[in-house]
């Protein structure tokens, strides 16, 4: 079992964002983080995922803990029916991020997966970890 962690931020919404990933499997831990000049919260969330599954080189199960409910409901409740609707909304929109959500998707068939979503900036340890590396996506783009 992998323990992915997982966190996006933004300064400004969009502005400059940054995501962090947290993967730990036994004592190994890896943590990954990196930030885009002009993007939203959403965007850095999913990214967080995306780049966390995409560091696994093999099929694995993985236990993904996020505090993005946007995430979390969109792959478990949401994506079925989008795609069953060519990535429509119920209201017939396009979907919002909808690369993201089809990278998302592929990253996903090829693992087992659970989740956990956890309330942000709330002590967890690992989530404040990802928020802190998210936020360092951010100033390191920033200088």
């Amino acid at each position: 079992m992998i323990e992915l962690f997982t966190d996006g931020a933004c300064r400004g919404n969009p502005g400059p964002g940054g995501w962090g990933a947290l993967l730990r499997k036994g004592d190994r831990v890896r943590e990954l983080h990196g930030g885009e000049a002009e993007t939203t919260n959403n965007r850095m969330e999913m990214t967080a995922v995306i780049e966390g599954l995409s560091a696994l080189k093999k099929p694995s199960r993985v236990h993904i803990t996020t505090d993005s409910q946007y995430v979390m409901k969109g792959v478990t409740e949401w994506m079925p029916n989008w795609k069953k609707r060519r990535w429509r909304t119920a209201a017939g929109q396009p979907v919002k991020n909808t690369d993201l959500w089809q990278k998302l998707d592929a990253l996903l068939s090829g693992h087992e997966v659970t989740w956990e979503w956890v309330k942000g900036h709330s002590g967890h340890p690992e989530n404040e970890r990802v928020d802190a590396l998210a936020n360092l996506g951010i100033d390191e783009l920033e200088s």
